[in-house]
């Protein structure tokens, strides 16, 4: 029997597994409430509720993961969220850093039939808008070997593939630079001192901090 859960135990689920993801360990309530801009107290109480539900497994002080049925929603919110948002930058003339705030709240759809007809009608899109894998019906993410930029030595040459941060002021900036995902490039000079790069980009050269670099995925060419 499927578990009616709220958005609030959706999005829960869904932070929990991307600071997973990250550190690989058990989430502290503090990053909890960090990631959901909330209380760590109103986080302590939610993580009660769902260890009840058997969707978490919380020891105190050691904290929070994500039960094996916990971990199949999360993925499959996260599914339903960047389907969405191909589908409005593709058909509603949405912008990259338009389409996070409004995939949030079609994410909650209850609906499979809606989710696997969107995938199909789609044509089975395997990353979304901004360079994140798209999860398959089963929960599989697609693997592959890819770096930030910041990580590049002078000479080396790679695709950008992702971006790190999905913030819309660092989607415009890149908007702006002209930097887009799926374009070659290649490490002109890296600044010993801050460690800003110089690149040549489909035959421009363009400067970019280090806060800039460490915030793009890029797959090196073989």
């Amino acid at each position: 029997m499927e578990l009616d859960l709220s958005q609030t135990e959706e999005n829960y689920l869904k932070a929990i597994y991307s600071l997973f993801v990250v550190s690989n360990k058990a989430v502290s309530t503090n990053k909890i409430a960090e990631k959901l801009a909330t209380k760590a107290s109103s986080v302590t109480d939610m993580i009660k509720k769902l260890a009840e539900k058997d969707l978490v497994n919380y020891v105190k002080y050691q904290g929070v993961s994500l039960t094996g049925k916990g971990k199949e929603i999360a993925i499959h919110v996260i599914r339903k969220h960047r389907l969405w948002e191909v589908f409005l930058v593709r058909h509603l003339g949405f912008q990259w850093d338009e389409v996070h705030e409004v995939a949030e709240q079609l994410e909650h759809v209850k609906s499979v039939k809606l989710t696997n007809g969107l995938d199909a009608f789609l044509d089975f899109p395997r990353y979304d808008p901004h360079g994140d894998p798209i999860p398959d019906k089963d929960g599989n993410f697609i693997k592959r070997n890819i770096t930030v930029l910041s990580a590049l030595k002078e000479g080396d040459e790679s695709k950008i593939v992702g971006v790190k941060d999905s913030s819309s002021a660092f989607l415009k900036y890149l908007d702006n630079a002209e930097i887009k995902l799926g374009v070659e490039i290649k490490v002109l000079h890296k600044e010993s001192f801050d460690h800003s790069m110089m690149l040549l980009i489909e035959g421009q050269k363009i400067s970019i901090s280090q806060q800039i670099s460490s915030n793009l995925y890029v797959k090196q060419n073989d």
